[in-house]
């Protein structure tokens, strides 16, 4: 792959993340502990990672307001019309997960 500028990188990342957030969107049907067990985050991380970053830029962000721009309706919502009550198989595998992510 040929260089390119900075600017031009950060635009792909950020289409990259948005067509992301979209996937997931419409991935209902799978539930965070089904992320975390296989890849190590699931969606709550997304939006503190997008929380970490608004921080360290200085620019003002609620975790409620970041979990919105991830999940596209505020979070108790989402875990009212999408979650279910987690297998002892998930949790299993989750608590047999290495720590951090």
């Amino acid at each position: 792959m040929s260089e390119i500028d900075r600017a031009t990188q950060t635009e792909l990342e950020a289409a990259v993340y948005r067509r992301l957030v979209a996937h997931l969107r419409g991935r209902t049907d799978v539930q965070n502990i089904d992320l975390m067990n296989l890849a190590g985050f699931c969606r709550n991380c997304l939006s503190n990672w997008l929380k970490d970053a608004a921080d360290a830029q200085g620019v003002p962000m609620t975790k409620d307001a970041s979990r919105e721009a991830v999940y596209g309706m505020p979070y108790a919502a989402w875990k009212a019309q999408h979650q279910t009550e987690a297998s002892p198989e998930q949790r299993a595998a989750f608590g047999a997960r290495p720590e951090g992510h």
